[in-house]
């Protein structure tokens, strides 16, 4: 048995079935912007979101008790946002709880315009927006559902524009990235309850005859 194997190097997780809630994993955090049923905005953060291809397929986990659940399956669209790390206040005030009246006060401290192309809102000094439209949901995922949206509108800030990645890419084209990043770095959700900023980051090593 090798060393990196042996049992006595591993604990076993003292919350059985939870096995994500005893070591940390890096996740992407978005904020998800929805229509209510009587037309107001609502927007909430998600960790458990990601691309669900290589084109313009986009999907987040949500609970059905949610309002961003309800509201998509009633809308059939949403929008997303890449909050940057300037903006962790935002991302905590768009997780706050709702009053007696059902509305979440703390987003008129958000800055948000309508969307382009879906009945939607985008937030203020993101990094990226998607505007999707929900083809999909997949419900029974232990409570939670997988809502797939495909992204029919995408807006990019200039500061994080970047080329489509290339295995044969120039060394002077790596160190544009790296400087764009150090520039314009990005916010990750470090679960459970933590979040980084990332900054530092080094070209890939593709193996010869990579390809996708």
């Amino acid at each position: 048995m090798s060393a990196a194997t042996e049992p006595s190097r591993y604990l076993t997780p003292p919350v059985p079935g939870a096995p994500f809630e005893s070591f940390h994993t890096v996740s992407t955090l978005v904020l998800v912007g929805t229509i209510g049923p009587d037309g107001d905005p609502d927007v909430a953060p998600k960790h458990l979101a990601m691309p669900l291809s290589w084109t313009n397929l986009f999907g987040f986990v949500c609970s059905p008790d949610h309002s961003t659940y309800r509201n998509v399956l009633a809308t059939e669209q949403f929008t997303v946002g890449y909050p940057g790390p300037d903006q962790v206040v935002a991302v905590s005030l768009a997780a706050g709880p709702r009053d007696l009246r059902g509305a979440k006060p703390t987003l008129e401290l958000l800055s948000l315009t309508p969307a382009t192309t879906v009945d939607g809102v985008l937030v203020g000094g993101c990094r990226a927006h998607l505007e999707c439209r929900l083809t999909r949901v997949v419900d029974d995922l232990d409570g939670n559902a997988l809502l797939v949206g495909r992204v029919v509108a995408a807006h990019v800030s200039s500061r994080a524009m970047v080329e489509p990645v290339q295995a044969d890419r120039a060394t002077s084209d790596e160190d544009d990235e790296a400087r764009r990043l150090q520039a314009a770095p990005l916010l990750a959700y470090a679960h459970p309850g933590r979040v980084a900023v990332v900054h530092d980051t080094k070209p890939f090593p593709y193996h010869p005859g990579f390809h996708r």
